[in-house]
């Protein structure tokens, strides 16, 4: 065969492979970003949407990994955090929030240079941290059953208990309430940040260990996948009431909502994101199960660069990495 017709014949074949697989295929993968010598799990991740930065809580490694999104490169590391798991970041101030797991602080850290600013000591086990734009508040789960919030400085403005620890948490935009997932106690908890008090106690409908979670606010729908049995559970945040329930991959720690599209993403340690299309406000059937690697089980979604980001751990010789996967 003539080298042109070869290189012609196979072009076509590639491009048509191509064609078929795009409109079927809800998330496709773009880059990865290896990051060698970080060792054990990774947890957590949030971004710098403007500076296109991904922050990476790498809690086995003891650091937290800064990630150049556009470049698909790791461009900094901060060293000798305590089992960093939660991690979040204000715009305002250009901080960065990692939560610690061994040692109970929150720690702050300058986004630009990334120099330490102020730890912030809490009883025990710091684990998820979200960013309030109203208040440019931090919220921080940790301990036995507790959220605190903290001002732009690092000072400790409040602290509401709960009856076990928070997993991840839900703050409303347009409301006080914030949604947490207690699955040590087996309930959803609901708190008002205003009041500082605990104002509702939701269940799952049976299935247990309720540990990501998702909020669709204008629909007013909570989405929550629990791991026993691994199933998506929604839930109406007007009345508490379950409307729907699916399957889902196991061993899930994050899942988020596109808003866009009207989809959810869960990831899971399976080996996998289940994709699942909001049809209406009450039914979410499975668009499609993107393989991934198996402990791959947290992540994080940008809505605003069209982007998925999953976190795979290091095995024998393969590196740990983040996968970045363009949405479609």
């Amino acid at each position: 065969m003539r080298p042109l017709l070869f290189c012609l014949l196979i072009f076509v074949a590639f491009a048509a492979r191509s064609a078929n697989a795009q409109p079927n295929d809800p998330l496709r993968l773009i880059a990865t970003v290896p990051m060698p010598n970080v060792e054990g799990r990774i947890d957590h991740m949030a971004a710098d949407v403007a500076g296109q930065r991904l922050f990476v809580a790498a809690l086995g490694n003891n650091t937290l990994e800064v990630v150049d999104i556009k470049n698909a490169k790791r461009l900094h590391t901060i060293t000798g955090l305590r089992e960093p798991q939660g991690i979040a970041f204000a715009p305002k101030s250009n901080r960065i929030y990692a939560a610690n797991g061994q040692d109970g602080s929150l720690r702050i850290f300058d986004g630009a240079t990334y120099g330490a600013i102020k730890t912030l000591p809490f009883r025990e086990d710091a684990d998820n941290v979200r960013y309030d734009p109203r208040t440019d508040q931090m919220w921080v789960g940790y301990g036995g059953g507790a959220l605190a919030s903290v001002d732009a400085d690092g000072k400790k403005l409040s602290e509401i208990a709960v009856d076990a620890h928070p997993e991840s948490f839900q703050l409303e935009t347009n409301g006080p309430r914030i949604f947490v997932n207690l699955p040590g106690s087996g309930k959803i908890g609901v708190v008002d940040r205003t009041t500082r008090k605990v104002i509702g106690a939701w269940k799952t409908g049976g299935p247990a260990a309720n540990y990501p979670m998702a909020l669709d606010e204008a629909n007013h729908r909570l989405i929550v996948v629990c791991r026993s049995p691994a199933r998506l559970v929604v839930l109406d945040t007007s009345t508490g009431r379950v409307v729907a329930t699916e399957p889902a991959i196991g061993d899930s720690d994050d899942v988020f909502y596109d808003s866009a599209r009207k989809r959810v993403y869960a990831i899971g340690g399976e080996g996998g994101v289940w994709v699942y299309d909001q049809q209406d406000p009450d039914h979410y059937p499975i668009r499609a199960k993107v393989a991934t690697v198996n402990g791959a089980r947290t992540g994080y979604f940008s809505p605003d660069l069209g982007r998925l980001f999953v976190a795979v751990r290091r095995e024998g010789s393969q590196s740990a990495e983040i996968r970045i996967f363009e949405i479609h």
